[in-house]
């Protein structure tokens, strides 16, 4: 290999340990000299293939949605607005109560990042704010078929069910349980907005 040029690695792994990495000790709390040594590359090589750890850090919140919080996408084919949000709160619950993962990568970050890092923020926000929209695009076409009320509104429901799901995550950071947390979200499904349909007259009475 010519001197002076970054050792090649692979792409992949190196996302996925970083995202360990990040998801552990959060932004913040991971320093480049951690980043390097668990990722075993130079420095150099980092700054090539991801520009800087804000670089890497985005790439670790593309894979973070693609594969841990994939459940997300999946609760999205659910045929109604509320298994919708059953398998958004299931989906989550088993996230947060893996002992596997240290939680919600995304939450965590955006309770723990300081002033000093307002552009990764803003990143977290940004995708925190698309995983709202994409529920709030289903709940309309829920209420479009006729799956939710017309009084519903679908952007007041997914924040809601965002404002949940977040809870949830804080929740299990905390000490909760499994069970105690299906509670939370049985409490949330038996108040959920159905659109009733009201009962069909008797054509005749009985006399």
């Amino acid at each position: 290999m010519p001197a002076g040029r970054p050792r090649e690695f692979d792409i992949d792994k190196a996302v996925d340990r970083a995202m360990i990495l990040f998801w552990r000790n959060g932004y913040e709390g991971t320093s480049l000299s951690d980043l390097t040594d668990g990722l075993g590359i130079t420095r150099p090589s980092l700054y090539a293939a991801f520009g800087s750890k804000q670089g890497l850090f985005r790439k670790v919140l593309e894979r973070y949605v693609e594969v841990p919080s994939r459940y997300v996408t999946d609760a999205l084919k659910a045929p109604s607005a509320r298994e919708v949000a059953e398998r958004l709160f299931q989906g989550c619950i088993e996230l947060n109560t893996n002992p596997r993962h240290p939680g919600c990568l995304m939450v965590r970050d955006a309770q723990a990042c300081g002033a000093g890092t307002v552009a990764v923020k803003r990143e977290l926000a940004v995708k925190l704010a698309d995983g709202e929209r994409a529920i709030a695009g289903r709940f309309k076409q829920a209420k479009s078929d006729g799956d939710l009320p017309r009084d519903c509104n679908p952007d007041d429901l997914a924040r809601y069910v965002r404002s949940v799901i977040y809870g949830i995550a804080v929740q299990a950071s905390a000490g909760a349980t499994k069970q105690d947390l299906r509670k939370v979200a049985d409490v949330v499904l038996r108040t959920w907005p159905e659109n009733r349909k009201p009962a069909s007259r008797r054509s005749s009475h009985a006399r």
